[in-house]
């Protein structure tokens, strides 16, 4: 009764988020993958093999390639304007023009993010018109917004300041003191990074990309908008079944996808918080 008691305000307090994570999370996603055993009412793993074959699992391997793109680049990129963004005063104009962009832009998806490419570059577009006036044709050099180059460069939008947003905090923690330490021992500031900035950051650096490769992998409704509502990435799929797009009695297959994709992110989820053991155990050393 006196742990009872003495855990009770922090159970009041908790309780109103267990109750919407189990109404709105975790009930809905038990009840899907169950789903996705069941055909013909009766427990059975056809669904979950017909949704890694065929169509479906190329639309897998289009996505995990789109999001394995965009997280390399975009956390790459992001990563380099922390660090190139590091020296400079919080106060200083570039650093909050900086850090105001990446705020904004890290969450502005969806359909706005893909008009603004469409009227930028699309068939119609701005840029493709003054590129055209010059001869060149971004059509005959085989770019499109809706394949995986169009999608990965619009996407690069949101997860470059998102890398961003994640790595300033860790880099401006590095002390001033790590650097003139290294500097007075006759190392240059490629040689600081190479052999203890990064390997300081590595845990974080490894998060970022993890959750640049979720982030990537689950959007939605920039490439609805991009793809006009049909295409080979893996949300795009799930929403023309479940939506009734296809044969009567194929929810099944719908279930077994976001079963899947469940599955796919828990893992990259496990793997990166084994990744941050690791790393943390070596830097430690």
């Amino acid at each position: 009764m006196r742990k009872i008691r003495k855990f009770a305000p922090a159970l009041t307090i908790a309780a109103p988020f267990v109750i919407l994570m189990s109404i709105f999370l975790i009930w809905p996603t038990l009840t899907t993958i169950g789903k996705a055993f069941i055909h013909e009412d009766e427990f059975s793993l056809f669904n979950m093999a017909r949704a890694m074959s065929g169509t479906y699992r190329d639309s897998f391997i289009t996505t995990a390639q789109l999001s394995l793109i965009t997280s390399l680049i975009g956390g790459g990129i992001g990563l380099l304007m922390a660090i190139l963004l590091r020296s400079l005063p919080v106060e200083s104009k570039s650093r909050t023009l900086a850090d105001s962009w990446s705020a904004v832009a890290s969450q502005l998806g969806g359909l706005p993010l893909a008009f603004a490419f469409i009227a930028l570059l699309g068939t119609q577009g701005i840029l493709t018109k003054v590129l055209g006036a010059f001869g060149i044709d971004l059509v005959e050099l085989g770019f499109s917004l809706t394949g995986l180059a169009g999608w990965a460069l619009v996407y690069l939008y949101f997860q470059i300041p998102l890398m961003f947003l994640i790595m300033t905090p860790a880099v401006s923690a590095l002390r001033a003191s790590w650097f003139e330490s290294a500097t007075s021992m006759g190392a240059n500031a490629w040689q600081f990074w190479r052999s203890v900035g990064i390997p300081i950051l590595l845990p974080t650096i490894v998060t970022g990309f993890v959750l640049l490769f979720v982030n990537s992998f689950s959007a939605y409704a920039t490439a609805y908008a991009l793809s006009t509502g049909a295409g080979q990435l893996i949300p795009l799929q799930i929403r023309f079944i479940l939506q009734g797009n296809v044969i009567t009695g194929e929810d099944e297959l719908g279930f077994a996808i976001v079963t899947w994709a469940l599955l796919l992110l828990a893992l990259s989820l496990v793997a990166v918080t084994l990744l941050q053991r690791r790393v943390s155990r070596w830097t430690e050393q």
